[in-house]
């Protein structure tokens, strides 16, 4: 019990380190807050009336996407975070002091989760403003407050692994351009069936389409079927487990012992 407890004060402690750094860097906070409300914005008013999407509102189509988009946004900054941390030699300072060695890691998770949650919370207020009208019941929202959390926590643990193993805060940054283009190339923006063909076979089976497409048709209220739902919480799942243990193994071989 004592060993739990121990590790709870020291992530809560080094959670609390992170949002402070998050707190005093604008360039943080203009990549986590400030870019998301603008692409919401972006899209909503200059493109969408330019692209149809059949009888739904294009902002209720869009709204899943660009939460994707976003958190891919705001995950950059947790990569660029933790490389920092790395080749500024403070893990290796924390690593002398009588605190568990995975709170630091796990404390760059938690300031994640808070930081996507805000953002999304932003986002979706943004949504609203622009005319974002979700038909979902308490039950609905309950499911897509799971899925967003469970890909926060995968998309946090991806940008930590990336963090560790870039060579400088500038490489781990370049994990953006994965993170913010998936979204991209899936159903977020506009139906997969107006792709090109091999375009097309890429979208349907990447990770962000049964991710977005369970988010959107929950959101609307509209039957969800059981093969897109599992398949999200399985890419999620997987995701998670995959670079949770890429990041701890990637972690214990470059930290003093």
């Amino acid at each position: 019990m004592n060993k739990i407890t121990n590790l709870f004060v020291d992530t809560k402690t080094m959670a609390g380190r992170c949002l402070l750094l998050t707190r005093r860097n604008p360039d943080m906070v203009l990549t986590s807050f400030v870019a998301p409300v603008m692409m919401m914005i972006l899209f909503a008013y200059v493109l969408g009336g330019a692209i149809n999407v059949g009888s739904a509102s294009y902002v209720n189509y869009i709204v899943p996407g660009i939460i994707l988009q976003s958190l891919g946004q705001c995950a950059t900054t947790t990569a660029i975070s933790v490389s920092t941390d790395i080749k500024t030699g403070i893990i290796d300072r924390f690593c002398t002091m009588p605190i568990k060695k995975s709170s630091i890691l796990s404390g760059h998770v938690w300031e994640s989760f808070a930081r996507n949650g805000l953002a999304t919370i932003l986002v979706v207020a943004v949504a609203f403003l622009v005319g974002f009208r979700p038909k979902a019941d308490f039950a609905g929202w309950l499911l897509v407050l799971l899925i967003l959390s469970l890909y926060i926590l995968a998309i946090s643990w991806c940008s930590i692994f990336f963090g560790i193993i870039a060579k400088s805060p500038e490489g781990a940054g370049a994990f953006s351009v994965f993170a913010i283009i998936l979204p991209y190339l899936s159903s977020g923006f506009v139906p997969t069936d107006t792709m090109p063909k091999a375009l097309e076979l890429f979208a349907e089976h990447q990770p962000m389409t049964p991710i977005i497409d369970t988010l959107r048709t929950v959101l609307q209220g509209e039957e969800l079927q059981s093969h897109t739902l599992a398949a999200a919480i399985l890419w999620c799942a997987l995701l998670l487990t995959f670079f949770y243990f890429l990041s701890v193994k990637a972690f214990r071989k470059n930290i003093p012992r």
